[in-house]
């Protein structure tokens, strides 16, 4: 596991990670058109409507679609398929934070009230004030939502940032910050807007400057142009406009090609360099909470079991076998009728992403885990084990039965946008409905 001290101690972790896999990485690896066929099974097996995939492996990129652009189209997903990245939003964010952090514009410890608007007093807990690495690692004690948002609202533009900060003062932790791991997408929007305080610059132009102009990402962005939403990947449901995300651009507005998330994933891996692609400063994707320090975690283990709780990114076991160092780093997202992930093997230089829109029949299929199982298959590793369901013995009568089938209910839903406040007839049904990841 990566202990995010210093970078040093990063790379010896790193090292370490590598040897019981020397074997391993001698052999001669599948051929990555491979992901042809484990590709297929995925999309098969998941009910999407449509799925794009795209694979880097040292110096070979893959990028394959699946199925159709909209129900009934009839034309397959390419690599300029316009696709909603949703919470992989946050893994940009935290390399922004990285990046300022190098330059000393910030500091990790920095308490999120240094860069609050003026009057605004944001809320902590004695001796316990919420910090940017408590935001970036879901720590800060606040809400996964600041709440429901208006009737017809399109996704991902609810809350701006005039209603988030009016919302904070009024809140009321539901931690110290730094002892409980709970999903926030809200602390992320507030990442995203200290970053900009912090450097006297819309978040827009630090995401264009620090990321998508040197990565060479073109269509990357939160204001998509109507040629790009006319290529937008629709699923089985109407998800609403295609719009200006910009209110949620740190925690899930990014929209992106497959085409373009090739070129993050080789800057994540830092494989690229000779072909002029920057590698990314490995402080970004290290471990800085270890879930046995916290007193518990709710959220986070959509892909898996956490072992380490980074900046943005989770650590998650890459072998069944506990005696292993492997370990996998990823990123869930998901919302407005799309399912997206990021995966990597850093000891193998393998990264995967993949994005899939709802079919008539999502939501009875793990998506996350089933893509770190396609990741092994190319590295030559054998999947991971399925996990156990351990069901709690029925009660006799109609109660026991209904609970019963609640735990064969799907270990992951398609996620729906923020839904607007329930109404009284339908509130039963509003609890229902699976939020963002």
């Amino acid at each position: 596991m990566i202990k995010a001290t210093t970078l040093s101690r990063y790379a010896l972790a790193l090292a370490l990670g590598l040897a019981p896999l020397a074997h391993a990485t001698q052999q001669p690896l599948p051929s990555l058109q491979q992901a042809d066929i484990y590709g297929q099974e995925l999309f098969t097996a998941s009910g999407s409507t449509g799925m794009v995939l795209v694979v880097v492996r040292n110096r070979e990129v893959y990028i394959h679609g699946f199925g159709e652009t909209a129900p009934g189209s009839h034309v397959t997903p390419s690599a300029t398929s316009f696709l909603r990245l949703c919470s992989l939003s946050k893994i940009f964010a935290t390399d922004l934070l990285t990046q300022l952090s190098s330059q000393r514009i910030v500091r990790l410890q920095d308490p999120l009230q240094l860069y609050a608007p003026p009057g605004i007093t944001v809320p902590s807990r004695p001796e316990h004030l919420i910090t940017l690495e408590n935001l970036a690692t879901h720590t800060a004690g606040l809400p996964r939502e600041v709440g429901w948002a208006p009737d017809g609202t399109p996704h991902f533009t609810f809350p701006d940032y005039n209603f988030r900060w009016q919302w904070l003062p009024t809140q009321h932790l539901r931690s110290d910050p730094g002892t409980i791991a709970l999903y926030s997408n809200i602390g992320f929007d507030l990442l995203g807007d200290a970053l900009a305080r912090a450097t006297k610059q819309p978040y827009a132009t630090l995401f264009a400057t620090h990321i998508t102009q040197p990565l060479g990402m073109k269509e990357t962005t939160f204001t998509p142009t109507p040629s790009q939403c006319a290529r937008l990947l629709r699923g089985f449901k109407n998800e609403g406009p295609c719009t200006d995300t910009q209110p949620s651009a740190s925690s899930a507005g990014v929209y992106s090609t497959g085409l373009d998330v090739s070129h993050w994933l080789e800057y994540l891996l830092g494989t690229w360099t000779s072909a002029g692609i920057p590698a990314q400063n490995p402080a970004a994707q290290a471990v800085y909470v270890v879930p046995s320090t916290l007193k518990r975690q709710s959220g986070l283990e959509h892909a898996g079991d956490v072992t380490g709780i980074g900046l943005g990114w989770m650590h998650t076991p890459g072998s069944g076998d506990p005696n292993s160092n492997l370990d996998l780093v990823e990123k869930t997202g998901g919302g407005a009728g799309f399912l997206t992930y990021i995966v990597m093997n850093h000891a193998s230089n393998t990264a995967v992403f993949v994005a899939v829109t709802e079919g008539r029949r999502s939501g009875h299929y793990n998506v996350f885990r089933s893509t770190n199982n396609l990741l092994l298959a190319l590295d030559g590793l054998p999947a991971l084990p399925t996990p156990e369901v351990h069901a709690p013995a029925p009660r006799p009568g109609r109660r026991g039965a209904k609970a019963l089938a609640r735990t064969r209910a799907p270990l992951v839903k398609t996620p729906a946008r923020r839904a607007a406040p329930p109404r009284p007839a339908a509130r039963k049904a509003a609890k229902r409905r699976p939020r963002k990841r």
